[in-house]
């Protein structure tokens, strides 16, 4: 598609004459005055507005004005015959990207038209990036609508807006990271930076250099000055997943930027003063570390500020159908493959699975099926023995616990006759075999208990 290009001048015989070098390569519109300049922006869109600055009525500087304000921004390049450094200054700063004079060197100017294209480009790529984090770190796409999970949303809600430091505590896979990002992008840091690092994939020297950057010779191999992941965040976000497994120099360290707002890079003896929002999270109970001695305690108390318990996937069972179904379109679409379909049973079933590795195991579990199964649909047949005759409850060490009252007799024939069911593949005759009981008998169970009824 051919750029398009708007030239706001006055002298008919300098916009007439940039018209004809320019209309080869772009699609050329002329406004004499300001006012026909808004007239036609309102009125289609451009990419590049190359305006006079000096103009009968409003002058060039309430054409940048009106364009920076438009939905689309166009790049605004700014011609005069009056060049100075206050004027080109001025236009800069009303958001021009550059500035030329007249009479106006057409080479020249078509190489600053092609870097306000690229410059424009740049800026269209942002902010469809900025959008789609939006709405992938939305609360829409926070999936669930659980009691628990509700909870952690209407505290993230309340704290985003705040600069107050956040402590997530919650079991692997449960989404900590999640929220950490929700965070950052529903707060007022959303356009500035958003960091990650996680503590325990470094060793104590490489984390401290990491996090707080190093001087050129401070250790062996610092052939050069390193800024650290703080000095990134500037302005943002700096979350610090598994705090618990840090050393006890960088606590140290951290407790100082958290009393000081400021960092001294490794081998650094200036202090450098920062605006950044920390978020910590760990999957450890860091106060059964400070009575350890392994956490300082002061720390503790500094990370946290407010804190967000991230409900385990076993608390959150009416939350795992739409789980399952999320993850599958998405697994589905980047295979090119068709949805697959799960049976209520199948679903039944995995609501009961205690999911130890929570959320990651269930997008594991999601991936897996879409990728190995074959057919449309998935029933409670074609799981792994594993999920099959579980019974969610709070866990012990990564395992269900027992139940706290035991089965009824109904209750332990019904689940004896489902099981029964999926070892035959729903085949009746084989399922009362298996039982020890007729088929006659067989059927007036399920008749009894239909959800069970499957066909031969």
């Amino acid at each position: 598609m051919v750029p398009s290009i708007l030239i706001v001048d006055d002298e008919k015989h300098s916009r007439e004459g940039l018209r004809e070098a320019l209309s080869d390569n772009y699609d050329v519109s002329l406004a004499a005055n300001a006012d026909e300049a808004f007239n036609l922006m309102d009125a289609q869109p451009f990419e590049v507005i190359l305006t006079d600055l000096r103009m009968p009525g409003k002058s060039g500087l309430k054409v940048i004005d009106r364009a920076l304000a438009l939905p689309n921004r166009p790049a605004v390049l700014m011609m005069t015959a009056y060049g100075n450094i206050e004027t080109a200054v001025e236009a800069m700063k009303r958001g021009a990207v550059d500035f030329l004079t007249k009479p106006v060197n057409i080479e020249r100017l078509e190489v600053l038209i092609q870097r306000a294209l690229k410059t424009r480009t740049l800026e269209v790529e942002v902010k469809q990036l900025h959008e789609r984090l939006d709405e992938k770190f939305s609360f829409d796409h926070i999936i669930g609508h659980s009691a628990p999970l509700k909870a952690v949303v209407d505290k993230v809600r309340l704290v985003a807006p705040s600069r107050a430091t956040i402590l997530i505590e919650g079991e692997s896979g449960t989404g900590k990271e999640l929220i950490a990002q929700a965070i950052h992008q529903v707060s007022p840091r959303t356009r500035a930076p958003f960091i990650a690092v996680h503590c325990a994939a470094l060793s104590e020297s490489l984390l401290e250099s990491e996090i707080f950057g190093h001087e050129k010779g401070s250790f062996t191999g610092a052939t050069e000055r390193r800024v650290g992941r703080f000095e990134s965040a500037d302005g943002g976000t700096l979350f610090l997943d598994e705090i618990g497994e840090i050393s006890a120099s960088t606590q140290v360290k951290l407790l100082r930027f958290l009393e000081t707002r400021s960092i001294e890079r490794v081998g650094g003896s200036k202090p450098i003063d920062l605006d950044v929002r920390l978020v910590a999270a760990t999957n450890r109970t860091l106060e059964q570390l400070v009575k350890e001695g392994k956490f300082r305690e002061d720390l503790f108390f500094r990370l946290n500020v407010v804190r967000i318990t991230m409900p385990p996937l076993r608390d959150r069972a009416e939350d795992i159908p739409l789980l399952l179904a999320h993850f599958i379109r998405i697994f589905a679409a980047e295979n090119g493959l068709p949805p697959l379909t799960l049976d209520p049973g199948a679903v039944q079933t995995l609501q009961r699975y205690p999911w130890p590795g929570n959320i990651r195991e269930l997008r594991n579990f999601c991936e897996n099926a879409v990728v190995m199964h074959r057919g449309k649909s998935l029933s409670e047949y074609d799981l792994e023995p594993k999920f099959r005759g579980a019974v969610a409850g709070p866990a012990v060490d990564g395992a269900p616990a027992p139940l706290a009252n035991p089965l009824s007799v109904a209750e332990n024939e019904k689940r004896l006759l489902r099981e029964a069911l999926i070892k035959s593949r729903g085949n009746r005759t084989k399922a009362a075999t298996l039982m020890g009981i007729s088929r006659r008998t067989l059927h007036r169970k399920l008749v009894e208990w239909p959800e069970l009824d499957v066909t031969d």
